[in-house]
């Protein structure tokens, strides 16, 4: 991918090591697709969807970025507040990405336990920091009309 494609990746640092192993595994596969990124820390899984809507709403004649890569962990705790930040977290950036047609790459973790974030998020496992990138590169060349048919 070239033509001066950029990313960004939003990303919520509530568990700091396992954000920056998700930080580590997009950024590498960003770079060897020569696609450019910057890093917006928000301070919750909740915060990411609502933070890509208001940069979209400050960009609608000159989108800022081609696509957005959601980074976070939530880790199943002793009350309902679990279910309610990975179901809604998931809805909404799913629901911005249909209706405003932006590639989004979710690599939001919703996991129960730390051992299960770690190993998901660290770069030299299941890296799925990565794997949100690559799915946001993915759906960048769909939009260009780049990569189907």
């Amino acid at each position: 991918m070239s033509d001066n494609k950029k990313v960004l990746l939003v990303c919520s640092p509530y568990y700091q090591d396992i954000t920056n192993n998700l930080i580590d595994g997009a950024a590498k596969v960003l770079n060897s697709n020569s696609v450019g990124y910057k890093i917006l820390n928000v301070p919750g899984a909740l915060e990411i969807a609502p933070a890509i809507k208001l940069i979209l709403d400050k960009s609608i004649k000159r989108p800022l970025f081609d696509g957005f890569v959601a980074l976070g962990c939530v880790i199943r705790g002793e009350t309902y507040h679990f279910e309610i930040v990975a179901n809604h977290s998931s809805r909404a950036l799913t629901e911005l990405s249909l209706n405003n047609s932006i590639p989004i790459g979710n690599g939001i973790l919703t996991v129960n336990t730390m051992d299960q974030a770690i190993k998901r998020s660290d770069p030299l496992q299941l890296d799925k920091g990565a794997d949100a990138a690559l799915a946001c590169i993915s759906l960048i060349n769909i939009k260009n009309n780049n990569t189907y048919g």
